[in-house]
């Protein structure tokens, strides 16, 4: 009898851990994920007070839907944001689902600190609607690292009435270099800046400028340089620094004092225009509480200079132990009408026909406008680069030092242009 007894009682502690180890299991593990396993999510993402408002929202609608989720919010701003990743990345700690720039995806993704997406393409993440190219934005060799948030385009945006101030009615498709110049000319005549200039971020003016001239900033490999005339950057910032010194272009130290839309020379009435990204201009025109434009930067050959480039990513951390849930919040983030109506484009136009089309009586004016001229440069444009290379951030860092001291007259172009040049590559051949 003791021995049947305690057969018994082995068994039942047998069957006990291994219930205990299946358990423990599943909470470690993607697979398997059910409707009522509870499952929790980190997210992260920069942008502004009211980004970080909607992105609750859509939060909460989801959970709604699916209540075995919940998605831990971590937000923050541009540059707090990057210093919080960092560590973070380093101690492979990840968010499960992060916000990710075309600045840094391909370093993160070297690192092998994202996953890629490819097999959740057409599973969890739907891609029916979504275009090749609009996929691509995300691919690094022969793997996705991220999947497009929505696309933008360069644009230069204006205050009109300040345009007319100078004797201009409006800018024309075709407007050149030359016209750019005069009419900046013009501005300081009057007191006025024209743009933002070169205090702002010299890489994203200057690589237009490259493209149009059948170049680029970094090469395919993203090893050196793309282009080998240096007369290109001295031509280039050549142009700025005369129009900075002219006080037709905003200085650098200006550019310093902006920190946020309240400090924009545009909001206050000191700068006719700026160039920046089209998903930028909705925010510039709220702030400025009047009507302002949007158009192409200058050529000759702004269609090959113009590009759809994606405004962010979506990426699944590598650490990630709920991988397949984290692609299915980005599967909602891009195609669920309902999330969409929250966002408004606000991380770019989205890439589903579907969604833009619902989306199209719910815009303001100015978001009309944004969608209405994405739609303009898709027609109007040249292909997309792809992401930076890993080094990008120091090249870029680099260009604005040097940017600065040529405002100044620290430095000339052509002396500018030898020592990017030497310094650049050597960043990029690391």
């Amino acid at each position: 009898m003791k021995k049947w007894l305690l057969l018994v009682l082995s068994a039942i502690i047998v069957f006990s851990l291994a219930a205990c180890n299946s358990s423990s299991s599943e909470s470690n593990s993607d697979s398997g994920d059910g409707k009522d396993k509870k499952i929790t999510l980190r997210m992260a993402w920069w942008g502004s007070d009211p980004r970080h408002d909607y992105t609750l929202e859509i939060i909460e609608l989801y959970e709604k839907q699916h209540p075995n989720v919940k998605i831990q919010p971590e937000y923050a701003s541009w540059d707090d944001y990057w210093k919080k990743m960092a560590p973070q990345a380093t101690a492979n700690k990840l968010p499960d689902i992060i916000q990710m720039d075309l600045s840094y995806i391909t370093q993160y993704a070297n690192n092998n600190q994202l996953a890629d997406l490819k097999p959740f393409f057409g599973k969890e993440i739907n891609t029916e609607d979504l275009s090749q190219d609009f996929l691509d934005g995300g691919k690094i060799g022969d793997k996705y690292y991220g999947l497009n948030g929505g696309v933008n385009a360069l644009s230069y945006q204006y205050d009109p009435a300040l345009l007319k101030k100078i004797g201009v009615d409006k800018i024309p498709d075709n407007w050149t270099w030359d016209d750019y110049i005069e009419m900046a000319k013009k501005a300081a005549k009057e007191g006025l800046y024209f743009e933002n200039g070169p205090g702002t971020a010299p890489d994203v003016s200057f690589n237009y400028y490259l493209r149009t001239n059948g170049k680029r900033l970094y090469s395919e490999e993203g090893t050196a340089l793309g282009y080998d005339d240096d007369k290109l950057f001295v031509d280039f910032f050549k142009m700025y620094s005369d129009l900075v010194k002219e006080k037709a272009i905003q200085p650098p130290d200006a550019s310093a004092q902006v920190k946020g839309l309240e400090d924009d020379p545009v909001v206050k009435q000191q700068s006719i225009g700026l160039i920046q990204w089209s998903n930028q201009f909705v925010g510039i025109q709220e702030a400025s509480n009047r009507p302002l434009e949007m158009t192409n930067l200058p050529g000759p050959n702004a269609d090959k200079g113009l590009f759809l480039k994606p405004s962010l990513f979506w990426s699944v951390a590598e650490s990630s132990k709920h991988k397949a849930e984290a692609a299915k919040f980005i599967d909602f983030l891009t195609n669920d009408i309902e999330a969409n109506k929250l966002m408004l484009g606000d991380r770019g136009v989205p890439g589903s026909p579907k969604v833009q089309e619902a989306l199209l009586p719910l815009l303001t004016p100015s978001q009309k406008q944004v969608f209405n001229y994405v739609a303009w440069a898709g027609e109007h444009s040249s292909p997309y680069n792809g992401p930076d290379p890993t080094e990008a951030g120091e090249v870029i860092n680099l260009l604005k030092n040097f940017a600065d001291q040529m405002a100044y007259g620290v430095m000339k172009p052509e002396e500018a242009a030898i020592q990017f040049r030497q310094q650049a590559e050597s960043i990029l051949a690391q």
